[in-house]
């Protein structure tokens, strides 16, 4: 899947303008935080945040940064994921949850050599994914998507459990975030 889908994927996902007041975040259009808005030089309301700006920023802070689109280059729905995963929880846990899930899938270090959890997609991530993806094959970027997905639910579950008013997010995020949309008809 091409960057733009992507975007234009969680942009509708995201929708317009939200200021939920249990939402840390504050206010976000797009799916863009205020803070985060504001990091990248935009001064004005945020009910008139670009569509156009977030589109930019999803594809250089979210895609090109963290070097998703080498991801993408072995393994496009593993790199989706990772894409999402990243906008809605950092790319550094992204690349976390991708980077653990190599190590505890690399048989004791017989099909490659532990890597780094440090967040950075680099030569040794991508040489790992690499390695593991020439031999496990198309399944291997099913289990690598399964097992990021699991962290990221566990992840969900432990925020709503530690401050009780991510309880009124946690059913989006999961329906969203890590339902098959062919499950639910969307």
């Amino acid at each position: 899947m091409e960057i733009e889908a992507l975007i234009d994927d969680l942009i509708a996902r995201e929708g317009g303008f939200v200021d939920h007041p249990a939402d840390r975040g504050g206010p976000t259009r797009w799916g863009v935080t205020e803070a985060v808005a504001r990091a990248a030089g935009y001064r004005g309301a945020m009910r008139d945040y670009p569509r156009s700006a977030a589109a930019s920023l999803y594809r250089s802070r979210y895609w090109l940064a963290p070097r998703f689109d080498a991801v993408a280059a072995r393994a496009p729905r593993l790199a989706a994921e990772l894409f999402d995963t990243g906008v809605n929880m950092g790319t550094g846990v992204a690349a976390r949850f991708l980077q653990r899930a190599l190590i505890a899938l690399n048989r004791q270090g017989r099909d490659f050599a532990d890597i780094a959890v440090d967040g950075r997609i680099g030569p040794r991530t991508l040489a790992a994914l690499a390695a593991f993806l020439d031999v496990r094959g198309e399944r291997g970027e099913i289990v690598l998507l399964k097992a990021v997905e699991a962290m990221q639910g566990e992840r969900y579950l432990r925020l709503a459990e530690q401050r009780p008013a991510n309880e009124a997010f946690l059913y989006g995020w999961l329906a969203n975030r890590l339902a098959d949309p062919m499950e639910d008809g969307r």
